[in-house]
């Protein structure tokens, strides 16, 4: 059996705040570079999601927004392979869009 390995180091100012995110995986054979890392594991044993989000102090607000309009489009491209609940995840791209209107990444859809 094959096994693969992601791998982060973070590491930290003087207060614990994230100054670096550094990631490597081993299917990639290099190392990368991040400024945020969301990451959300389901625990079978305590049917529960455990999160870990982390973001660097150099992460600009605009950054962010588009790493969670992103994010919030990955997720539903995520849950209608894993699902077949294709109309909730049009539903889930349409929040995505309103997001993006939201937080000016976009120009609003004319009627």
């Amino acid at each position: 059996m094959k096994t693969s390995e992601i791998k982060f180091t973070v590491t930290l100012d003087e207060n614990n705040l994230p100054e670096k995110i550094d990631w490597s995986a081993t299917d990639a054979n290099e190392k990368s570079v991040s400024k945020a890392v969301m990451i959300a594991l389901w625990d079978a044993k305590e049917n529960n999601t455990l999160r870990i989000d982390l973001w660097t102090k150099d992460m600009m607000v605009d950054e962010m927004k588009l790493f969670y309009h992103q994010s919030l489009l990955s997720m539903a491209d995520t849950f209608d392979r894993a699902t077949g609940e294709t109309e909730t995840a049009k539903e889930m791209r349409g929040f995505a869009q309103h997001f993006a209107e939201k937080m000016k990444l976009i120009a609003p859809k004319q009627p």
